[in-house]
């Protein structure tokens, strides 16, 4: 049924691009066979409506309008897809724009809009962008929409449709619903928010995506973004909310070293513990790295920093205790957010692939495939499907599809020959991964990012205003001066020496490297370069970096041209320890992060998963960090070890 209906949108859209005059609907339905399927008239007249509202959902502009304006009584209607309306305005790109253009779409690769991003460059294709582009940047940043409920909001936010949804303010251990009005959502400090007007409090309010709790459901209505909005702006004022605030924790003599890296000062505290003294901005982040030291650190105050990292202990230590169903893993992929539905996926492709070919006549169907993410055989059954698709009594209007030798060629395509508008998510997509660019140091001075942005937002038209409404910043702390540094050293081949924070071992070591290239993973930040102590490449974490010192000429050549970045953090090695760990819904990112090879979902709706480490030492913190969303399986004796540590813990706040 999901191949029949590809077929008859193809086959609609093929058809309304094809006339000025448009079509009435019982000439399309004879115009398009599909529709006698329809059980009966009042059927048939359903499926049409539902394909009409399908299509002007993807961005197709589907237009009725009446056969005779001079008769008020006239109720004929005429359908039709203007070509001006439909297709992606001319557009051209220096190699500068294309390159950031490329990097602005990859930075979607391991996030929810990564179809999407993947889907505007390959319109950008024909407009002149190439992806090798990028390879002449040494940097690639990435952005990270694991958050919980990151669809959701996305869509009510662009489709601004109204939401409810259970909330836990900071500071409260009580959960409230809040009915909401989504005006646009962004990050900032590593995490998510979105911004609204609050229906109960009758104010705009912001709220963080990994406070809500329980479903958030999308509600009717229709309400209007105030004029003046803008997403950067309403941010801006959790600097002030989030405003540095003091705080005390006991750590135990030469532990907590990145806590003591951090510290204002240094005095003695209780039990022969050092009191460290803090500036920081999230308490929640300061709660979970207490809580992953485990019975080396105390949280000393604020009352709500305290009570934070004993929830998350005492939660973790539950979460442990808890018996385990009866599971069995499986090896399959990660868990995927959710798809988008089969004939949106498949009709998207189709309208691409014709222009696609058109500009890369002879295109190799191997790299075709790659190109659209699809099998060589799915591959051969769309050309196929694009072949007999066209109008019912105009043979001659029908394309020409060959693919012999693993060659494709099109011709007599006119209707289809340009791109397909921007929908919302593709020009999200983009505009937003530039804008992202523009923030970064070494990147946002670039002319080439500001150019891109305005061509593309002009191009994208109605859609290209998701920039005043979603707003990704990978860098608001001061990793900036770093990530300047080390951007410096890699365009002028300097060596350096890295003060640098190793937490499995909680220790701070120096080492002499020689920077290759920066990327982002997880919203974190990390440097390539060569490690003269390991002699070999190695990734360091830049928000570990606490000290650079510049040391000379760099030994060693950097990465090939166009070497691909680091696809993951984790290489398996043979000596790997295997772990089951039994996962939350809130935690499923870790199966993503980790490239889980096993996993078996559970009864109760949490998730297994087993993840390979050269050592195990870090789990039993890496539980507690997670506060409860998280618990050891397997191998026995990490479980129990796990359940030691995190009681010894946990043993440092007694119950109020």
């Amino acid at each position: 049924m999901s191949a029949k209906r590809t077929e008859r949108l193809l086959n609609l859209v093929i058809a309304l691009l094809s006339t000025r005059r448009g079509f009435t609907k019982h000439e399309l339905f004879e115009e398009i066979e599909l529709y006698s399927e329809a059980s009966t008239a009042d059927a048939r007249e359903k499926l049409f409506d539902r394909d009409k509202a399908f299509l002007r959902e993807q961005g197709i502009p589907v237009e009725s309008y009446s056969e005779e304006t001079l008769f008020e009584d006239n109720t004929t209607q005429r359908y039709r897809i203007r070509q001006d309306a439909y297709r992606l305005p001319g557009v051209r790109f220096t190699p500068e724009e294309s390159a950031v253009l490329t990097l602005a779409a990859r930075m979607w690769d391991q996030a929810s809009l990564g179809s999407a991003a993947a889907r505007a460059l390959r319109k950008l294709h024909a407009r002149g962008v190439l992806p090798d582009d990028a390879a002449t940047i040494p940097l690639q940043p990435s952005i990270r929409t694991n958050d919980a409920h990151f669809d959701e909001i996305w869509r009510a936010a662009t489709t601004r449709t109204p939401v409810t949804f259970g909330y836990r303010p900071v500071g409260s251990t009580e959960q409230s619903v809040r009915q909401v009005q989504p005006w646009g959502m962004g990050s900032r400090f590593g995490h998510w928010y979105l911004v609204g007007y609050d229906l109960d409090r009758g104010a705009e309010r912001i709220f963080r995506l990994s406070r809500m709790e329980g479903p958030v459901r999308l509600r009717p209505g229709a309400y209007t973004v105030p004029a003046d909005f803008d997403i950067d702006t309403s941010l801006a004022s959790l600097d002030d909310v989030y405003a540095p605030r003091p705080a005390a924790v006991d750590v135990d003599p030469g532990a907590g070293a990145a806590l003591r890296l951090q510290a204002e000062s240094i005095e003695p505290g209780e039990a022969g513990r050092d009191r460290l003294h803090l500036l920081v901005r999230d308490l929640d982040a300061l709660a979970a790295d207490t809580a992953a030291l485990g019975a080396a650190a105390v949280a000393v105050e604020p009352a709500e920093f305290a009570d934070a990292v004993r929830t998350a202990l005492t939660r973790a230590l539950e979460t442990q205790r808890r018996p385990l169903p009866e599971f069995e893993l499986a090896v399959s992929a990660a868990p995927a957010r959710r798809p988008a539905s089969g004939a949106q996926d498949h009709l998207t492709r189709l309208l691409d692939l014709v222009p696609y070919v058109l500009a890369n006549q002879g295109a190799d169907m191997n790299e075709t495939a790659a190109a659209f993410g699809v099998s060589k055989e799915q591959l051969g059954k769309d050309l196929d499907l694009l072949f007999v698709s066209g109008p019912r009594h105009y043979p001659n209007g029908l394309m020409d599809v060959s693919f012999d030798d693993d060659r494709i060629y099109i011709e007599n395509a006119e209707n289809l020959s340009e791109p397909v508008r921007f929908g919302m998510d593709e020009a999200a997509a983009l505009i937003v991964g530039l804008d992202t660019l523009s923030a970064l140091p070494g990147i946002g001075s670039s002319a080439a990012v500001a150019s891109a942005l305005e061509k593309l937002t002009e191009a994208a038209g109605e859609a290209g205003g998701v920039g005043t409404a979603v707003a990704a910043r990978l860098d608001d702390a001061s990793g900036g001066a770093v990530l300047a540094e080390l951007q410096q050293a890699i365009s002028g081949t300097r060596q350096l020496e890295l003060r640098y924070l190793v937490p499995r071992r909680d220790e701070v070591t120096l080492r002499t490297v020689d920077p290759r290239r920066l990327f982002s993973v997880d919203n974190t930040w990390y440097l390539e370069a060569w490690c003269h102590r390991a002699e070999a490449p190695r990734n360091f974490r830049v928000d570990r970096i606490h000290g650079v010192r510049d040391t000379g000429p760099a030994l060693t050549h950097a990465p090939e041209p166009g070497a691909a970045f680091p696809a993951s953090l984790f290489t398996p090695g043979p000596l790997d320890h295997r772990v089951t760990l039994v996962l939350d819904p809130a935690a499923l990112w870790v199966a993503e992060a980790y490239d889980v090879e096993r996993q078996a979902p559970l009864a109760d709706g949490r998730t297994a998963v087993e993840l390979r480490t050269a050592d195990t030492g870090w789990i039993p913190a890496f539980t507690a960090r997670l506060g409860g969303a998280a618990a050891v399986a397997a191998p026995d004796e990490l479980r129990s070890a796990t359940l030691a540590w995190l009681q010894e813990a946990a043993g440092n706040y007694p119950p109020v």
